[in-house]
């Protein structure tokens, strides 16, 4: 069916032929050509793109006289008649003064300058691109001001703005070219892994903060809205390839290579297609942290050790030696003891990798503005998630398909988001069934027990041994038979068990969930006058969960769950176009909850006799759905299970538990099967056990998140400065948190009895529940930029930001916030595009403070870092190249933004990047 409309397509293209022919070239103020500057028709979506050299051919059908405009981000506008055919015509377009002239689309769903928007935004496009001194352009977005990139991976950057942030961060929405980039099932984007190639990046715009009222639940914290390259305006074939090295201690020096190609061709005024393929690899940041984080003072030799990168040590009892032989209490005593586990680098093999492929399909049926397009997207990947343990995500594929038919003034889209898990691993599971692979719990710590009260009471030896050396002589008697790392067994081993989706004998996670959405947006402008628009725009969403079981509670079969939304916003101008207002209401509505309404309104005051100062204040509400996890999820993450709180999922999730030989003569039971539910209705609070006093909770079910969001802003161009400070105040109700408890395996928390000796016997199981937060949360910041050419061509910029949050922990001491934000950071850059012909470069410069991680895999102190970034490039416009060379973190002082990851050091690297 494809084939069959491509061909028509392609039918319809060709009856279309050039019939004038124009051709130019296009510079800017110091007679320097000016590449990728768009030169279309007035009044139609007719046109071209100029080539390295500032140079254009445009062959159209159109016959004179007409108009061309010539548009160019970071240059003013300019038009140019055409009246003859065989015409050539030199133009010339001024580099604009500031990044503030640039134009936005995602702040308003219109076009505007950012000096104009209502709210906060910062923009990359093709000229950061070219200059960015980070490895490749997602890792560029981490220099802008207010946006924070908290590296999980080398392949794996989550970018987040205004605290609360984690790796799984569903706060932050992704859209590339109006699709949301999530993994449906895992709810939240993986960097740029399957994500753009940098060849076909036109712009990437971050809106900090809530942004609810346009876009929806997801862009609850921010989002990133990524645009791509038109077929039509941006022809022929580009390739880069970039090689180096990245440096690490742990992991020492290893290559690195990202290679990408874009090809693109317009057949007629009414038919263009695109495709496009990257492909880079390197050795992944080796995570080595060996430190006990629950008890720092342990070390390996501690029969309880539990390393933060080391796995399987996690299970562990309390072997009470003097039971165990019939001995008086005391006599030899008891200790709480680990199995030996396995170091993270001996579960994984580092392979960083990223393919994406997409193709599109872009077709004019009246050579005007109106377009039809089809786009697919294809992205597989290696790289390392952290969540509640360290996940080895290998052979991830993520697929979008999406028809989209637009113009001007609306657009309509539908698509459709699958996610395929392919060989993927928990790898602290990896861990827990090798060890039992070659030796069960049981049989190891019975081995451990006798052989440490051998030794203790001397027997075979006569010689009574201390505790250090009873349990050394334990753990080896205990580790017999071990496999060991890099033996054909072992290797045996683990194979078996990362391909076994059940957590009780293996490792595996499959998920091939999907996401269908469609909505539409039409912009009643071009029928109200200059002055007024009115936008009118809709959505739809349907989740299919589906994990055989091994994540979600869909052990029955898949899940599916229906969202839905609708808004509209009103923009004008008054008072001489120097006041700027928005209004906007949005309403969505998830079949497991009441509706809820979005309201955003925002006023832009323009001041000065030159119109180059404003002032910015807005107010919203927005609101987050609970997640697919937060609903359906059902999973064993080793120290505790993680169960979802949609009421039909409190029963879904069933598990048997073993008892004590102390629980079995109190219940007469060998084992007990207890519900999901009980999570919810029959469990103390994780933090009254370990303080000795158990306290019955009753946990709510998981609601939707609402947030109160106040901003006030100004900007100014001064000259050749930009001034951008803006202040935030967001206020939060019912903010989404997760709580561990404990569940007691029989009697009921509170009876007084049975429950407080299940407890006592060991007899109980954590529980991660998903519920709102009982205390009111506040957070508050700021930004400050300054940019400005200096020096004559010099660009220098200096930005601070400063975050903060306020709750009140003693009413909930459970309640762990994860705000994973310094205070204070500070960034600053400096670099010259044309410091001589075809020469430039760029510095980038950043401070964090330091501040404190929180995640359920592991939390601690981030210490304080300083990274500095460097590149310097060279064009060669004969051959219409550009070669760099650069480096992220050159002084490769390491450091991390989460605690559990590997250290990230340097990555060096070369680069060639040839354009049309």
């Amino acid at each position: 069916m494809r084939t069959i409309l491509f061909m028509s397509l392609l039918l319809f293209g060709i009856v279309g032929f050039s019939q004038t022919r124009v051709s130019g070239t296009v510079v800017d103020q110091n007679n320097e050509p000016v590449p990728g500057a768009n030169v279309v028709i007035v009044g139609k979506a007719i046109g071209t793109v100029t080539d390295f050299d500032g140079n254009f051919l445009l062959e159209t059908s159109e016959v004179p006289p007409f108009q061309l405009k010539i548009t160019s981000i970071g240059f003013t506008d300019a038009t140019a008649d055409v009246t003859e055919n065989n015409q050539t015509l030199s133009i010339t377009i001024s580099e604009t003064q500031t990044f503030l002239d640039e134009v936005v689309i995602s702040a308003s769903r219109t076009p505007e300058r950012i000096f104009e928007s209502p709210v906060s935004v910062e923009r990359f496009g093709l000229k950061e691109i070219k200059s960015t001194t980070a490895e490749s352009f997602y890792g560029g977005l981490q220099n802008l001001k207010g946006v924070d990139i908290n590296t999980n991976s080398l392949t794996f950057q989550s970018i987040n703005t205004r605290g609360f942030a984690t790796f799984a961060n569903t706060r932050f929405l992704q859209l590339v070219d109006g699709m949301d980039n999530s993994a449906p099932g895992l709810n939240f984007v993986l960097g740029n892994l399957v994500g753009m190639s940098e060849l076909e990046v036109a712009s990437v715009e971050i809106l900090p903060g809530a942004s609810s009222a346009l876009y929806g639940a997801g862009a609850f914290n921010g989002m990133l809205f990524m645009t791509s390259k038109n077929p039509f305006d941006y022809q022929g074939i580009s390739t880069y390839f970039k090689t180096g090295i990245t440096s690490q201690t742990a992991a020492g020096d290893n290559t690195y290579y990202d290679f990408g190609i874009r090809a693109a061709h317009a057949f007629s005024d009414k038919l263009a297609v695109k495709a496009n393929f990257s492909y880079m690899r390197g050795e992944d940041w080796h995570a080595v942290n060996d430190v006990d984080l629950l008890n720092p003072g342990r070390t390996r030799s501690d029969p309880a050790y539990d390393g933060l990168n080391i796995y399987g040590d996690e299970v562990s009892t309390v072997l009470n030696f003097d039971a165990a032989a019939g001995l008086p209490t005391g006599t030899v005593g008891s200790a709480t003891v680990s199995r030996t586990g396995y170091a993270e680098q001996d579960l994984t093999d580092y392979n960083a990798e990223s393919v994406k492929f997409d193709g599109s399909i872009y077709y004019r049926p009246f050579a005007d503005d109106l377009e039809i397009i089809y786009n697919g997207r294809v992205g597989r990947g290696n790289t390392i998630y952290q969540g509640a343990n360290r996940y080895y995500i290998n052979n991830f594929i993520l697929q979008q398909h999406k028809l989209e038919i637009r113009n001007d003034n609306f657009f309509i889209r539908g698509y459709i988001t699958s996610e395929g898990s392919g060989d993927s691993y928990d790898m602290r599971f990896a861990a827990i069934n090798v060890n039992r692979a070659w030796k069960s719990d049981t049989q190891w710590f019975t081995e451990y027990a006798q052989t440490f009260i051998g030794a203790k009471l001397g027997v075979g030896t006569g010689v009574l041994a201390d505790d250090a050396t009873a349990h050394a002589a334990a753990r080896a008697a205990a580790d017999t038979g071990r496999l060991v790392p890099g033996t054909p067994e072992f290797q045996s081993a683990f194979n078996r068990v990362i391909s076994d989706g059940d957590l009780t004998t293996g490792a595996k996670f499959i998920d091939n969930t999907k996401l269908r959405h469609a909505n539409g947006n039409y912009n009643f402008g071009h029928l109200l006058g200059d002055n007024l628009d009115i936008q009118v725009g809709g959505s739809y969403r349907q989740y299919e969960l589906n994990s055989n079981g091994t994540i979600f509670t869909d052990i029955d079969g898949p899940i599916t769950y229906d969202e839905y939304g609708a808004y509209t916003q009103i923009q004008g101008t008054v008072a001489d176009d120097r006041l700027k207002y928005t209004g906007s209401i949005r309403y969505d509505k998830n079949e497991f909850f009441d509706g809820f309404f979005s309201p955003r309104g925002s006023l832009v005051y323009t001041l000065g006799a030159n119109r180059n100062h404003n002032i910015r204040v807005s107010a919203q509400q927005g609101f987050r759905n609970p997640t697919t996890q937060d609903l359906f999820i059902g999973l064993n993450a080793g120290r505790a299970i993680l169960v979802g709180s949609a009421i039909d999922n409190l029963d879904r999730d069933v598990r048997t538990y073993d008892l004590t030989p102390a629980g079995q003569t109190l219940t007469g039971q060998q084992s007990v099967t207890i519900l999901g539910r009980a999570a919810y209705e029959n469990a103390f609070s994780l933090n009254s056990v370990l303080t000795g006093n158990p306290t019955v909770v009753n946990t709510a079910l998981v609601q939707p998140e609402e947030i109160t969001a106040f901003e006030a802003g100004y900007r100014a161009q001064i000259g050749k400065m930009a001034i951008d400070i803006s202040g935030y105040y967001n206020d939060y109700d019912n903010f989404i948190a997760n709580t561990t408890v404990v569940v007691p395996l029989y009697g009921e928390a509170g009876d007084g009895g049975l429950s407080l000796l299940a407890l006592q016997n060991g007899d109980s199981q954590p529980y991660q529940t998903y519920t709102n937060a009982e205390v009111p949360i506040t957070s508050y910041g700021v930004t400050a930029g300054v940019d400005a050419k200096v020096f004559g061509n010099f660009d220098v910029g200096v930005n601070y930001t400063f975050a903060e949050f306020d709750f009140d922990q003693a009413a909930f001491p459970d309640f762990r916030p994860s705000f994973n934000t310094p205070k204070h950071k500070v960034k600053a850059s400096f670099g010259n595009t044309a410091l001589f012909e075809n020469f430039g470069f760029n510095l980038n410069y950043r401070w964090s403070d330091d501040y404190f991680w929180q995640n359920t895999f592991a939390d601690g102190p981030i210490p304080s870092f300083s990274v500095l970034d460097a590149q310097i490039n060279y064009e060669v416009p004969s051959i219409k190249s550009v070669f760099k060379v650069g480096g992220s973190n050159i002084l490769n002082e390491e450091y991390f933004t989460a605690v559990g990851t590997g250290l990230i050091g340097a990555i060096y690297y070369v680069s060639w990047t040839i354009n049309p």
